[in-house]
């Protein structure tokens, strides 16, 4: 007589049960928290050009006030600037920056991509001498600096400006190009040399694209530091009309008085031309990341 077995019964499975979602009220508090610390660090430093707008604005009479906002805004501190002929050492400010910034990449784009694709003799020589010569100090040279131009003819003359701060900023933007173009993978080019492109057409679509953030750095740092030098451009030159603005808002500065509210008026307009290089320039720092990648 045949017996059925029946299959033994597995051990029995625990009914599961759902899983509790992850409270959105923590990350939701934390990030609060890391916005309203940022917007703390914001005013922070936007303070002292808010102080400086609204000195900017008030009457002389009124400098030593206690209250925060004016009560009489004077606009013509600022129309002002235009009719006292610091228009023209605005001029001069920004040919001098932009000179020094165009100097400064036409030099360094070529030495820091030929240093950062070749290995040659002396290549780290090289790099450690541009690194040491970003130590070394304008004001420390100044004799030197004055002795120099003043041989060649150049005392008190925008191209002397130039030339100082396109060669104390050269050695920045050759460092932070060739980081960026040594880490630009070389396939790429070799793809594009494959493709029929010589060397200038890879360089100038493929690997100068994906280097445009090093670029973009370069730029600003080269544009804001020529921007503000002040003791060379003190030395270098004697006429008003060839001062930049930061040499010729110093004759606001007084022996027994200081002329705030027009010291701090051409600062403010100072300020906005950096501004709106930095408002021009911000969407291309991030599309340089990815631009020249894909075909």
């Amino acid at each position: 007589m045949a017996v059925e077995t029946l299959p033994k019964a597995g051990p029995r499975r625990r009914p599961t049960r759902a899983k509790a979602r992850p409270s959105r009220g923590l990350p939701r508090l934390r990030t609060t928290i890391v916005a309203a610390a940022a917007y703390v660090v914001g005013f922070v430093f936007l303070f002292p050009y808010i102080v400086m707008l609204l000195t900017s604005l008030r009457a002389q009479d009124s400098l030593r006030e206690v209250s925060f906002w004016p009560e009489e805004w004077v606009w013509s501190n600022l129309t002002n600037f235009w009719t006292s002929g610091l228009a023209g050492n605005l001029w001069v400010t920004l040919k001098v920056a932009g000179g020094s910034t165009i100097l400064v990449l036409l030099v360094a784009l070529p030495a820091a991509y030929y240093s950062a694709r070749h290995t040659f003799r002396g290549r780290t020589a090289f790099l450690v001498l541009v690194l040491i010569t970003q130590m070394f100090q304008p004001t420390a040279m100044l004799v030197g600096i004055y002795r120099e131009f003043f041989q060649f003819g150049l005392v008190d003359s925008i191209w002397s400006l130039i030339l100082v701060n396109g060669g104390f900023n050269l050695a920045f933007a050759v460092w932070i190009l060739n980081a960026y173009f040594a880490s630009i993978p070389r396939e790429l080019e070799e793809a594009a040399f494959l493709d029929g492109n010589g060397r200038f057409g890879a360089l100038f679509r493929i690997t100068l694209p994906l280097a445009m953030p090093g670029v973009i750095t370069a730029l600003i740092f080269t544009f804001i530091a020529a921007w503000n030098e002040f003791v060379v451009a003190l030395t270098l030159t004697t006429t008003p009309e060839n001062q930049p603005l930061t040499v010729a808002l110093n004759s606001f500065i007084g022996q027994y008085q200081v002329d705030w509210q027009n010291l701090f008026a051409g600062s403010v307009i100072a300020t906005i031309p950096v501004i709106i290089l930095f408002a021009l320039i911000e969407r291309k720092v991030v599309g340089g990341l990815t631009a020249g990648s894909i075909k």
